[in-house]
């Protein structure tokens, strides 16, 4: 199949088709199909990135690569997993969509063909299969449900990537991934990160004094690493704003959310990262409160007992992961209310006349309308 690229359209197979290239367990080459996935059966979309790799959430071994795999505009519902709200983005295979000017024929196993893999004893995948395959061992034995999806099946259907690999650069450009600017930007910040030793504590302070320096003459963004003021395991503030989705909220300055987390940039167990400074002093509308999300490394539900927001159209870009950049997983950011401001309509007016409102367009601009890392998440969340 010639590969997909980024603004390609694509018909997601039927069910029939996408059940015909599925093994018993409702998996193609190790990645699960998830049973919302079958509402979208076709329909028509935009391919949003070729996701040839993502990064590892589970083990946390940096980028890992994806052969033929797709990502269209489209986020995990939850419904079959508990509830959980993470919306991640999901996996597709390029067997299972066809481009719209391919004909009917395509790629996959055919009826007959099916019918030959019953006959050996391999079985066909059915609805049943699929939904089964969201539970991990018995659940009416365990005391804990455990869930198997995309996200936590990752290091099994993806290799390791190594950074150098110069393959998966050319691949982020030639796939419409990224475009020559974004990944020369790339480049120069981590060249910095490393030559001007700007990631040691003390003897990269003057390296990041000196970027901040010149990206405030240029108007860009800060140097996105620098240290929490309040000591590491020290208390730190918590705000209750009760945000519903649709209200607009601004991003605090990142100075003032440095002065709400540690040294280690975490505010009661919830990371502050690189990928979130991009969107400090930007206004943006809530997209929903974070209370329920599946442990990745488990695959058990697991709640916050301080919630988080999303916000709309804000996730990780992968602008600053080392090991891991230019992933297209694009994974929503958490935000602790502390790291945000209500504002009304008529704020929203003002400071759109004031200019506040640029850094929004421009990071559109940059990196398209749908621009990973686990920004915002550690392992302590229920703090």
């Amino acid at each position: 199949m010639t590969k997909l690229r980024a603004g390609d359209w694509v018909e997601v197979r039927t069910k029939e088709e996408i059940l015909g290239t599925l093994d018993s367990s409702g998996r193609f080459e190790g990645l699960p199909f998830m049973p919302q996935m079958f509402k979208y059966c076709g329909k028509q979309f935009k391919v949003y990135k070729r996701s040839h790799k993502t990064c590892d959430t589970v083990t946390n071994t940096g980028g890992r690569w994806l052969p033929n795999g797709i990502h269209l505009d489209l986020r995990c519902d939850g419904e079959a997993y508990g509830g959980c709200q993470a919306a991640c983005l999901i996996f597709w295979k390029e067997a299972w969509l066809r481009p719209i000017d391919e004909s009917e024929d395509g790629v996959v196993i055919s009826p007959d063909r099916r019918n030959e893999r019953v006959r050996q004893g391999k079985g066909q995948c059915t609805e049943e299969d699929v939904l089964r395959g969201t539970r991990i061992g018995d659940s009416a034995a365990d005391a804990e449900i455990r869930y198997s999806c995309q996200a936590t099946e990752l290091p099994r259907f993806t290799t390791l990537a190594r950074w150098w690999d110069v393959r998966q650069y050319v691949e982020d450009y030639t796939s419409g991934n990224a475009s020559l600017g974004r990944i020369a930007r790339g480049f120069v910040y981590l060249a910095y990160w490393h030559l001007a030793l700007a990631k040691r504590a003390r003897l990269g302070h003057v390296s990041r004094l000196a970027y901040d320096f010149f990206q405030e003459l240029r108007g860009g963004i800060p140097f996105p690493r620098w240290k929490g003021k309040i000591p590491h395991r020290h208390q730190t503030p918590t705000v209750t704003l009760n945000l519903q989705p649709g209200e607009l909220v601004r991003v605090k300055t990142y100075k003032e959310i440095l002065a709400t987390v540690d040294a280690e940039n975490i505010n009661r167990g919830m990371a502050f990262d690189a990928e979130l400074v991009p969107y400090c002093g930007g206004v943006y509308k809530v997209k929903a409160q974070m209370t329920r999300f599946i442990d990745e490394k488990t695959g058990r539900m697991r709640s916050l007992k301080t919630p988080a927001v999303i916000l709309e159209d804000v996730w990780c870009r992968s602008r600053y992961s080392n090991c891991k950049m230019f992933c297209p997983r694009s994974i929503y950011s958490w935000w602790r209310e502390v790291w945000l401001e209500r504002i009304t309509e008529t704020h929203e007016r003002g400071l759109a006349a004031d200019g506040r409102l640029k850094e929004r367009s421009r990071l559109e601009l940059v990196d398209g309308p749908h621009a990973t890392s686990d920004a915002g998440k550690i392992g302590a969340m229920e703090h």
